[in-house]
């Protein structure tokens, strides 16, 4: 009996160790799993970052000299270097921001740098600019850090008033910040070599070297001015030899678009592009530059604000993308660009479209046909083609360096439609690019110049691709340019919708009449300068409509664009 009670007690014992060490380990398990809240937030992050879909980007180089293939690995080298730069520029808190992420090893400190890195801040591009990181301010600020945090507009422009024409010119310029006088308190202008001379003398120094390795001389001009640019702030003569640029490799470096500057969009963000030319594409596409005069003869604008003799040289260069950085590799990825942006350039020479052809590709396989097959009625989605989807965004570049540019508007003289429509001058240049592409398109098949069985299949594939559009969110220039488009041409009954389905088509009895109506209001309240008007639209047509936002709403699992990855960067 003594015996059995023994046992009894000694597993009595064994018990409660046992439940003791089961307490614990259940004790240290809560202590090991993170709160709800948390697995909640790194949840969500996660399935933002799924909207940007994985893709490697890259080119075949075995057709480069020895030369140009070291030449092409220290331009990338200096290219890099935009990143730390450009990151300054779009908000004063990131760089320490950007430290304390590094540290944070956890798994939601990891999928915050992710998300930090995609977006280069603590604001959900593609969420109207909301914060995902906590501790940063509500809204992302609209001067970037162009400005002082503290300046207002109307504190902006009264200091402007009383400048010189000189001094002027810099406050509105492209190249220099405006600062707060530590002794004053009055504001004063920063050149970029200086504010940003830890970036750009090492970028100066690289693309020199990298100048002395290329034989191609319209190469080494370019990297040779653009390096002396970076010290003088002086980018004229770079911008002409850019413009000049006949090279295997094509290279886009330096602060060009002014799409961050969000309160006055006159301060141009720093980016890069490495590129390598697709000489067969290229050549097929040259033909359309000889168009340029006659479709800038024709538009559907009073003659008065026509341009009777554009820039001779418009060349137009299909390149695949091997890496990018700054300003463009953030967010979503550029399908193509039309620079350069100053106004004597372009008047004086044209300016340059670049197509990246291998992006393109990318964003047709991985985004627009999976949201063709949501949004457009089933009859219409064989009609889908890359090539108008190519084609239409050749024409939106084209189309950046034709229509009112420098203008008279009123008591102010000679000046810009930039200066004029300041903050709103993105979206409506956006816009007008995308719907006048449309217009020119087809007054060319109408002339027999581009095949007229692309027609329906350029329509259709523009209707899918404003959803694609739209979801990069209607706070940024792109996004609200289509759906102002997209709200105009449905109310001129050119884009119909189907309530049962939930699908949309294009009237073809009406999409022509809408579209050269739209390009002809764009273009002239362009040429009129008139903040007025470009504010009415945007406010009347840059929305979100119900039928639009159910769409969107089951586009959920399709990815919004796609994350970029260089090999041919990682090996260097």
């Amino acid at each position: 009996m003594r015996y059995r009670m023994i046992l009894t007690a000694g597993a009595l014992a064994l018990a409660l160790c046992y439940d003791s060490l089961a307490v614990n380990a259940v004790a240290a398990q809560k202590k090991r799993r993170p709160p709800a809240k948390t697995t909640a937030a790194r949840a969500s992050l996660n399935a933002k970052i799924r909207r940007f879909a994985p893709t490697v980007l890259t080119a075949d180089v075995s057709r480069l000299s020895t030369g140009d293939r070291r030449a092409l690995a220290k331009i990338i080298e200096a290219a890099k270097l935009m990143d730390p730069l450009y990151l300054k520029q779009v908000w004063s808190g990131n760089p320490a921001l950007l430290a304390r992420l590094q540290r944070d090893k956890s798994a939601s400190g990891s999928a915050r740098l992710h998300y930090f890195r995609l977006n280069v801040g603590p604001w959900s591009r593609l969420d109207g600019n909301e914060p995902f990181i906590e501790g940063v301010p509500g809204q992302k600020p609209h001067h970037a850090n162009y400005y002082p945090d503290d300046m207002t507009k109307e504190e902006f422009n009264t200091w402007v008033q009383g400048l010189t024409e000189e001094e002027k010119a810099r406050a509105t310029g492209f190249f220099h910040l405006i600062r707060r006088d530590a002794a004053s308190g009055k504001l004063r202008t920063v050149p970029y070599s200086t504010e940003y001379r830890e970036f750009l003398e090492p970028a100066a120094r690289i693309l020199r070297e990298a100048a002395g390795l290329t034989t191609n001389e319209t190469l080494k001009s370019f990297l040779s001015k653009r390096a002396d640019a970076f010290l003088s702030d002086d980018y004229y003569e770079s911008d002409v030899a850019w413009m000049d640029l006949d090279a295997p490799i094509d290279v886009t470096i330096g602060p060009y678009e002014t799409y961050e500057d969000e309160l006055f969009n006159y301060k141009a963000a720093f980016e890069a592009y490495v590129t390598l030319r697709d000489e067969a594409e290229s050549a097929k596409l040259a033909k359309f530059s000889g168009y340029l005069q006659d479709l800038e003869d024709n538009l559907p604008l009073e003659a008065r604000y026509r341009n009777p003799k554009l820039g001779a040289a418009s060349p137009i260069r299909v390149v695949n993308e091997v890496f990018s950085a700054g300003e463009g590799n953030r967010g979503v990825q550029t399908a193509a660009f039309n620079l350069p942006n100053d106004e004597r350039v372009v008047k004086e020479k044209g300016s340059k479209r670049v197509m990246l052809k291998n992006v393109q590709e990318a964003k047709f396989k991985k985004t627009l046909i999976p949201i063709s097959r949501v949004v457009l009625a089933p009859a219409e989605r064989s009609v889908l083609s890359f090539e108008s989807f190519f084609t239409h965004i050749l024409a939106h570049e084209l189309m950046h360096g034709l229509g009112p540019h420098n203008i008279n508007a009123g008591g102010d003289g000679e000046t810009t439609v930039r200066k004029q429509l300041k903050e709103l001058s993105s979206a409506i240049e956006e816009a007008k690019a995308d719907i006048t592409g449309l217009w020119a398109l087809q007054y060319l098949m109408d002339k027999g110049m581009v095949e007229k069985s692309m027609e329906r299949s350029m329509y259709t594939t523009f209707l899918a691709s404003c959803f694609r559009s739209v979801r990069f969110g209607i706070t940024e220039a792109h996004g609200k340019g289509i759906a102002v488009q997209f709200n105009y041409l449905t109310d001129e009954g050119a884009i119909k919708y189907d309530e049962s389905s939930g699908t949309f088509r294009i009237d073809e009895s009406r999409i022509k009449q809408a579209v050269t109506k739209l390009t002809r209001e764009i273009l002239t309240l362009q040429a009129e300068g008139s903040y007025a008007k470009a504010k009415a639209m945007l406010d009347k047509y840059g929305v979100i409509r119900p039928p639009m936002q159910r769409a969107l709403d089951r586009l959920s699992d399709v990815p919004v664009d796609i994350e970029p990855h260089f090999p041919l960067a990682q090996k260097r």
